[in-house]
């Protein structure tokens, strides 16, 4: 989602904001803009275009300096308009005033959720405002504030903000100085080193600034950050006396990927990441010799001991993953689950229990909704809490006592492909942690499911060989509007990720329904125009299955299906079948999924879509 980058330097740092905002696309963005402080004033470009197009402006403009800010926005507050774009710039009040330069730049993610009433204010006390955003309400109030330190300004106006934000600004009046502040938003500090010695960097994410310094902060909810030349200073505002003191953080060597990964023969990040998944599943698992409570952290035993239930918090295609895993928990652990959207339990009343496992799952760990969520479980007293999570430096893995990191590197792509499935490994690998624990794993039962992990990768590589067949199916998929998804039992969630995929990356509407609640209202949409997807794996539910798929074909429905090699499904006029080679037991989801991503994906190529950056959606969801 939105992204930041901000530096102040003895060099030109425009290259370095720029380069940061291009590792930061894959996030998703509809604008993006720079600004610097340049011969004793504000200069900025901005852009609804790409990253290149602004660097291209830029250039063409002569924007050059050792202070600045840029963004990528995603439109929250007003839509993707060169005036709604960050930087934002406070002119003074006045109608004189913001026919002048600007004072004040900033740039902000996040949702500032009484920007209403405090526009008014600003109103009232004469600002101009030319965009719709929330952001531009704390350009203005931070001038307001200034009386010639923006430390202290900044300080006041964040003050006065409810909401999520993550915020750099600088003034034209204090040249080698950017303030940051998070809360609710993450933001990282870099501190330069070797060729950028003295200069310090703030960023929303420490992937900005991989190949500029490896030395990051990571700020904590409240900091305040005062970067000048060759120092900075870290404050927060103390609960017993309402004042800001200044507060040491940890410098830690981070390796962030730069993001730039090479495409190699692919047409796009998302194939090549569909391609990686036997790697990364490979990756995940590397660590893995048997089955034990650590692989999730020192202490895992005790808190595995402790708890009799799991709550899963998760968002998009994270959920269905934590939907895949309440079949595995239950079945195999014998332990009560429970999954929650993680946006709508935050915001009901639950019935908590401390002695419940909170898993949180996210694919960059910085998902707003989901730490959100997280934290009110744990101000209901449910302390037990473990991520399942790719990023380990992320906030996610930061605010939980256990952990398991996935190892799906980068993905870039804005459809998780091989980010959902190493999660599906993590969190098979804690029903069987927790079913070891509980007293339902046999020594016998351990070699057998590490047996089949470890054969995984093979099994996932020899579905990815289906890939001819799926692209003579996404011929038919692309002149479609409309494709219904059918599982039932542990392959129902599948069915929902394939029909998500479909509508993200393709915009075909799809809709997922477990098979048996066809005959309770979807199949009055089946006609000869709308293609339904079933996956069908062989397991005890296939012949219920079987009956599901005969109500669709009697109403003149065309099916596709995913069938197991030995499930006796045959092709005939209206029924296509793609065979998977093996069965994989109650690894089966995972397998069934790799085919479902090629559709999507085939279908989204054949429509002529952006597959990596889909209209509308965003990598990393930063805000509610």
């Amino acid at each position: 989602m939105c992204g930041i980058v901000g530096a102040v330097s003895q060099k030109d740092i425009v290259p370095i904001l720029i380069e940061g905002l291009k590792r930061l696309e894959y996030r998703g963005y509809d604008s993006c803009g720079v600004a610097v402080h340049q011969d004793g004033m504000l200069r900025r470009a901005r852009s609804t275009s790409r990253v290149a197009e602004l660097q291209a402006l830029a250039a063409q403009d002569g924007v050059a300096a050792g202070t600045g800010i840029a963004h990528t926005r995603w439109a929250t507050h007003g839509a993707p308009a060169v005036h709604n774009a960050h930087p934002h710039f406070s002119h003074g009040p006045g109608a004189e005033a913001h026919r002048q330069p600007g004072r004040v730049a900033l740039v902000h993610n996040g949702i500032i959720e009484n920007h209403d009433e405090l526009r008014a204010e600003l109103k009232g006390r004469g600002y101009v405002f030319h965009s719709q955003t929330d952001t531009e309400v704390i350009a203005h109030l931070v001038d307001f504030h200034y009386h010639g330190d923006l430390l202290e300004a900044v300080q006041t106006a964040v003050g006065q903000l409810r909401g999520a934000y993550a915020i750099a600004v600088f003034h034209k009046d204090e040249p080698h100085r950017v303030i940051g502040a998070r809360e609710g938003s993450p933001m990282v500090l870099g501190v330069g080193r070797d060729e950028y010695a003295g200069a310090n960097f703030v960023a929303s994410d420490a992937m900005a600034l991989a190949g500029v310094t490896d030395q990051i902060v990571y700020l904590e909810e409240g900091d305040v950050v005062d970067l000048q030349l060759g120092r900075y200073w870290i404050s927060r505002k103390d609960a017993a006396t309402g004042r800001f003191v200044n507060v040491e953080r940890e410098v830690k060597t981070v390796h962030a990927h730069s993001g730039a990964a090479e495409l190699g023969p692919y047409r796009h990040y998302m194939q090549k990441e569909i391609f990686e998944q036997p790697v990364a599943i490979a990756n995940t698992l590397d660590a893995v010799t048997g089955i034990s409570p650590e692989l999730f952290g020192d202490g895992a035993y005790r808190v595995f001991k402790e708890v009799d239930s799991v709550l899963i918090l998760a968002c998009g295609t994270s959920y269905y993953a934590g939907s895949t895993a309440k079949y595995w928990l239950e079945s195999i652990a014998k332990i009560p689950t429970s999954v929650e959207i993680a946006s709508e339990y935050r915001y009901r009343e639950s019935v908590p229990n401390p002695r419940t496992l909170v898993v949180t799952i996210s694919q960059s760990g910085e998902t707003a909704d989901t730490l959100a969520a997280l934290k009110h479980a744990r101000s209901l007293g449910m302390l037990h809490t473990l991520t399942v999570c790719n990023v380990s430096t992320s906030a996610m893995v930061r605010e939980c006592a256990l952990a398991y990191i996935t190892r799906a590197g980068a993905e870039i792509g804005v459809a998780s492909t091989k980010a959902f499935t190493t999660q599906l490994v993590g969190l098979f690998l804690l029903t069987l942690a927790l079913a070891q624990t509980r007293g339902h794993l046999t020594d016998e039962q351990e070699a057998e499911h590490l047996k089949a992990l470890r054969h995984l990768p093979v099994a996932v590589q020899a579905v990815l060989a289906l890939e001819p067949q799926v692209i003579a199916w996404s011929e038919e998929f692309a002149r479609k509007e409309n494709a219904l998804f059918l599982g039932r039992g542990l392959h129902y969630p599948i069915a929902l990720e394939g029909a998500l995929k479909l509508k993200e990356i393709s915009y075909i509407h799809a809709e997922a329904y477990p098979a048996g609640e066809l005959k309770h209202g979807p199949l009055a949409l089946v006609t000869a125009q709308m293609p339904v997807v079933t996956v069908a794996p062989n397991d005890t539910l296939l012949e219920k299955l079987k009956s599901n798929m005969q109500e669709v074909r009697a109403r003149g429905g065309e099916l596709f299906v995913f069938a197991d090699g030995d499930t006796r499904i045959e092709s005939e006029p209206g029924l296509h079948v793609i065979r998977l080679p093996e069965h994989y037991g109650a690894l089966s989801p995972i397998l069934h999924t790799v085919p479902l991503q090629l559709l999507a994906y085939h279908t989204a190529c054949a429509r002529g879509t952006d597959v990596d950056k889909p209209r509308n959606l965003a990598k990393s969801v930063t805000v509610e």
